[in-house]
C-alpha cells in the first residue's frame, strides 16, 4: 500500500499548456519537482480552445464522464481530457465544457471584450474540479491553487464541500498573483457562487468586490497557507497577506528560485 503524500494542483494556466503570466511556469516546476521528491501528484486545469489538443495529445477519460455541474440553476455536461506532461510522469486533466471553453480566446474576445460570461465560467471551473476530484476517489493531503479563476476553491473546500469525506484532511496553498485584468465577475457573481445550502453570500464576502484582487483576496483568505507568485502584487494584498496570523506565508523569492521553499512548505503541511 502507498504511503506518499498526494499533492493536487488547480491551476488557471500551466506550462507548456497555457502561459498567461510567468508563473504558469513555476506551476510546471512545481508539480515535476513534488513528482521527482516522492509526491504523488496530479493536475487539472480548464481546457480552454486556444490549448492545442492535438499537438498537447490530449484523450478523453471515459471512466470520468457523465459528470454534469449545475450553476445558476443549469446543468453544464463536463467532460474530462488528459494528457501526460512532458519530461515528466504524470498525469495534467482538462475540464472541458463546449459553451464555456470552446472558444479561441481565453477571457477576452478578439477585440479585447471581457466575456459577459466569466462569472458563470469561474464557478463552472472551480465546482467541477472539486467534482472531478469527488470522481477520481482520490483523497489529496494537498491541494495547491493558482490563478484567479480557481479563488472559490479554497471558500468551497471549506464551507459547500466540507462535509466529502475526500477533502476532510485536505490542507490547502493558495498562491496570490499579479492582477491580470480591470473588469469585474459581475452583481450576482456571489448569488451565482453559493452553489449549495452549506454556503452562503456571507460565507463569499472577501469576494464581494468581483475584481481580480477580490479572487484572490477570498482565495487566500480560506487557504491554509499563502504564497506570493509574482513581484506584482497588489499592494493592498500585500498588506493584507504578508503578515496575517495563522496562516503560512511563502514570499515571492524571484523567477529563478529552486522552489524548495514549496517543498518544505507541502512537507510541513502534509505532516511530514
Amino acid at each position: 500500500m502507498s504511503t506518499k503524500k498526494r499533492i493536487l494542483f488547480i491551476a488557471t494556466e500551466m506550462s507548456p499548456y497555457l502561459e498567461l503570466t510567468e508563473f504558469a511556469e513555476i506551476i510546471n516546476k512545481l508539480a515535476i519537482k513534488s513528482n521527482d521528491s516522492g509526491l504523488e501528484v496530479r493536475c487539472i486545469m480548464p481546457r480552454f480552445g486556444v490549448i492545442n489538443e492535438r499537438r498537447h495529445r490530449l484523450h478523453e477519460v471515459v471512466r470520468l464522464s457523465g459528470i454534469n455541474v449545475t450553476v445558476d440553476s443549469d446543468d453544464y455536461p463536463l467532460q474530462i481530457k488528459v494528457a501526460s506532461l512532458p519530461n515528466a510522469r504524470l498525469q495534467v486533466y482538462f475540464l472541458e465544457n463546449e459553451d464555456f471553453f470552446k472558444r479561441k480566446h481565453t477571457f477576452h474576445d478578439e477585440n479585447e471584450n471581457w466575456f459577459a460570461d466569466n462569472d458563470l465560467r469561474t464557478v463552472f471551473f472551480c465546482k467541477g474540479a472539486l467534482e472531478t476530484v469527488k470522481k477520481f476517489g482520490w483523497p489529496p493531503d494537498l491541494i495547491h491553487c493558482s490563478g484567479w479563476m480557481s479563488g472559490l476553491i479554497p471558500a468551497y473546500i471549506k464551507t459547500a464541500y466540507k462535509k466529502e469525506p475526500v477533502f476532510s484532511n485536505s490542507k490547502v496553498i493558495f498562491t496570490i498573483g499579479e492582477n491580470t485584468f480591470t473588469e469585474k465577475l459581475g452583481d450576482n457573481f456571489l448569488n451565482i457562487a453559493t452553489i449549495n445550502a452549506n454556503i452562503t453570500e456571507k460565507d463569499l464576502a472577501p469576494f464581494k468586490d468581483a475584481d481580480n484582487t477580490a479572487l484572490f483576496r477570498g482565495g487566500a483568505h480560506y487557504a491554509d497557507a499563502v504564497s506570493f507568485g509574482s513581484d506584482k502584487i497588489d499592494n493592498k494584498l500585500l498588506a493584507e497577506f504578508a503578515k496575517v496570523k495563522g496562516k503560512k506565508i511563502v514570499p515571492f523569492k524571484g523567477w529563478d528560485s529552486d522552489l524548495t521553499e514549496y517543498l518544505e512548505l507541502y512537507n510541513d503541511l502534509a505532516g511530514k
